[in-house]
């Protein structure tokens, strides 16, 4: 049985991206990081890499890079991502913000206010963010601001 720190976050991870993703983004020897005035988990570590934060105001995960890595290996395409055009890619990786203009493909189970991870047409990881619109939406609108980025993998 693992701890009951590694289980609470497993299983919160599961009802945020879906059922078995705790195990991938969480493996056996995670180190949690607390804050110091309140004892709250602030982040979880994987062999000195962060892999998430946890936001206090909802107690859900922000994914780093790492932790997008994790995911990526694990599931298939388009679950918890957002497709865009490969011409586009290397604005994303510097941390622009993905518009719904350049959307290729969109997991349909999308909310806004998710958290996905934004690949280009060959499945590589570009950055990570947080969804505007919903994935039906991503696809059908052709202008606005689809997910804001909050790290690209080259900033």
């Amino acid at each position: 049985m693992p701890s009951s720190n590694l289980y609470k976050l497993r299983k919160i991870a599961d009802y945020q991206f879906g059922l078995g993703i705790g195990n991938i983004l969480f493996p056996e020897n995670i180190e949690v990081k607390k804050s110091k005035k309140t004892g709250k988990i602030k982040e979880i570590y994987y062999q000195g890499k962060l892999l998430a934060t946890k936001r206090p105001k909802d107690g859900f995960f922000a994914l780093s890079i790492e932790g997008a890595k994790r995911i990526l290996k694990a599931i298939e395409k388009p679950r918890l991502r957002v497709i865009v055009k490969n011409e586009v890619a290397t604005y994303i990786m510097k941390g622009r913000n993905v518009f719904a203009k350049h959307i290729v493909n969109a997991d349909p189970n999308i909310r806004p206010g998710s958290e996905v991870i934004i690949v280009d047409e060959n499945d590589n990881l570009l950055a990570i963010g947080k969804a505007i619109l919903n994935g039906e939406e991503m696809l059908a609108f052709k202008t606005g601001i689809a997910v804001k980025v909050r790290k690209g993998i080259k900033e």
